[in-house]
């Protein structure tokens, strides 16, 4: 979060798995209560509403305005910033992203969407916030995680960002984002966890925890029996070479071109591929997007692109 006029900058990346803020990474998930359920730990009351946060996983759907989750995932994302400060009455600005090839296309809905409500009273862990949104600004998934070190880059270098539910894909040249060759596909790594647990099912006749496969996803491993390990390893790197086929027929040649991975899905290439260290380059901090976000805004607002 970054203070400016008077007001702060929150950056907000909402990811399908994940929601992340520059300080901050919690789950997607949200279960509606119309009476206090018992444990309220992290809990979001709004509206006469109860709402845990982390419950349950949300469901992919391309255009994220399609139910209220978001946009209160939004509030909590914002107090969650807000705490760190000691603050509870704010103006707030929000910076936040969309896939690549979706932006130009869900960016004025997506802002109408989170700036709905211009003042918003709010409970979040039993404080009491109230927030005046003074406006919303989209900017490209992907291209935000690299922003900061954008005007560094030589060459021909490919981004690519895998996240929960999305890959995207952006050429850069010279540190410039090349708008004709981006591209985004529905190849996330819940696409690999899904994969795994149908695989698995399918040889086992046994159900795997979601939660050990994304402990194999992010470590490589987990303390299990040897044998389920050995199924989930194949299964997931069959997933990694898939990426890397499909980076190919978007052009991806790893002799001339610097590949960048940000976003979830590098864990899952660092423990699954054989990848050459001086031609891929890992963005390894899970809040870059968001902080990518509010480093956009920022440089918008100085320059007066944005009252």
């Amino acid at each position: 979060m970054k203070g400016l006029n008077k007001k702060f900058i929150i950056g907000i990346d909402h990811g399908y798995g994940n929601i992340k803020t520059a300080n901050h990474c919690f789950k997607t998930g949200i279960r509606a209560y119309d009476s206090e359920p018992l444990f309220t730990r992290d809990m979001l009351v709004y509206n006469g509403m109860y709402y845990l946060i982390g419950e349950g996983h949300k469901e992919f759907i391309p255009e994220k305005i399609k139910d209220e989750d978001y946009y209160l995932l939004t509030l909590v994302a914002a107090a969650k910033e807000l705490r760190d400060k000691g603050v509870t009455c704010a103006d707030i600005y929000i910076a936040a992203g969309l896939p690549l090839t979706w932006t130009s296309g869900q960016k004025e809905d997506f802002k109408k969407y989170l700036s709905k409500n211009e003042e918003v009273s709010f409970i979040y862990q039993k404080t009491e916030y109230n927030i005046r949104i003074t406006g919303v600004s989209i900017y490209p998934q992907g291209y935000a995680a690299i922003a900061e070190i954008a005007s560094k880059m030589e060459g021909l270098n490919l981004i690519a960002d895998i996240g929960n539910g999305t890959m995207n894909v952006l050429y850069m040249v010279n540190g410039r984002p090349q708008t004709a060759n981006m591209y985004t596909e529905k190849f996330g790594t819940y696409q690999c966890t899904i994969a795994v647990r149908e695989e698995f099912q399918r040889r086992t006749h046994r159900e795997l925890n979601d939660n050990i496969i994304d402990e194999v996803l992010c470590s490589g491993t987990a303390n299990i029996v040897p044998a389920d390990l050995k199924i989930i390893k194949a299964i997931v790197k069959e997933y990694v070479d898939d990426i890397f086929r499909r980076l190919r027929e978007h052009g991806y040649d790893e002799n001339t071109m610097t590949l960048y991975i940000t976003g979830g899905g590098g864990c899952i290439v660092k423990n699954f591929y054989k990848y050459n260290p001086d031609r891929v380059k890992f963005i390894n901090d899970i809040c870059a997007a968001a902080k990518g976000y509010e480093y956009l805004a920022e440089l918008q607002m100085n320059k007066g692109q944005i009252v």
